[in-house]
């Protein structure tokens, strides 16, 4: 199973990296990639729960309880499996001139980006297409500028899916009753 997952790997991202790249897209990619960033998602909850109403600040509230979760066990699985970066291993990758110091498995960019999106589609589902379509383009992201193997981007996707499943049915209510008690949600 390893070697199919090798071979899984190193196809994609050759497909990704080298196959699609283009002028255009390499300015997209690397700007679209820092929207799953610490800054932008963190400024982000900030935003919702400081300006929101009251379901912006409930989602405010529950996303940073999400990503508390979600980033905690991404770093923590980054530590344990320490996968070198792909451009660390594999040869004629494009770079972009990314270095980046921490391990590769699991992407998180993308557990951010899908903590937030499913977050957003328990709360106001007609803005889900557009989150998991945002949340999904930043994975291929991390694909494309060669910091991320797929399985890397497929593993953030499920922590980041199930850290907002498991707040959403376990957590949520007691947050948000703690929340309240200290503002006005």
């Amino acid at each position: 199973m390893k070697k199919g997952l090798k071979w899984f790997d190193d196809r994609l991202i050759k497909l990704i990296n080298i196959g699609m790249k283009s002028d255009f897209l390499d300015l997209f990619m690397i700007r679209l990639t820092h929207l799953g960033g610490a800054l932008s998602i963190t400024l982000f909850i900030l935003i919702l729960l400081l300006f929101g109403n009251k379901r912006g600040k409930n989602i405010g509230a529950q996303g940073a309880v999400t990503l508390a979760i979600s980033q905690t066990i991404t770093y923590a699985i980054k530590s344990i499996f320490g996968r070198q970066r792909p451009y660390n291993i594999l040869k004629d990758l494009n770079t972009f001139g990314i270095i980046l110091k921490d391990y590769s498995f699991p992407s998180g960019h993308t557990s951010a980006s899908f903590a937030i999106a499913t977050t957003i589609a328990f709360n106001m589902p007609r803005l889900s297409i557009v989150a998991f379509i945002l949340a999904f383009a930043i994975g291929i992201s991390r694909i494309y500028l060669g910091v991320h193997y797929p399985t890397d981007v497929m593993a953030g996707m499920f922590l980041g899916v199930g850290t907002a499943i498991i707040t959403q049915i376990y957590i949520k209510d007691y947050v948000l009753e703690l929340i309240r008690r200290f503002g006005d949600f």
